[in-house]
């Protein structure tokens, strides 16, 4: 649990920049969705990897569009 604050420290950080758009929680609590801007799949594990439980993710990635004219 020491790795938790500076997670949370990251991940607020990130979704105030704009990196990360919505964060959810699973109902029972085993995990997470996020829903992130990245250029690529390396670029999204090149911005997890900056958090303390990236070594134990179990990351799945599912590209999607993006539709607004400010992404585009």
């Amino acid at each position: 649990m020491s790795l938790l604050p500076r997670e949370q420290e990251l991940v607020k950080e990130m979704e105030q920049n704009g990196t990360i758009l919505h964060n959810l929680t699973k109902l029972d609590m085993s995990g997470i969705y996020i829903v992130m801007m990245a250029d690529d799949i390396e670029d999204v594990h090149a911005k997890l990897s900056t958090l303390p439980y990236y070594p134990y993710m179990k990351i799945i990635i599912v590209p999607i569009r993006v539709v607004n004219h400010i992404n585009q």
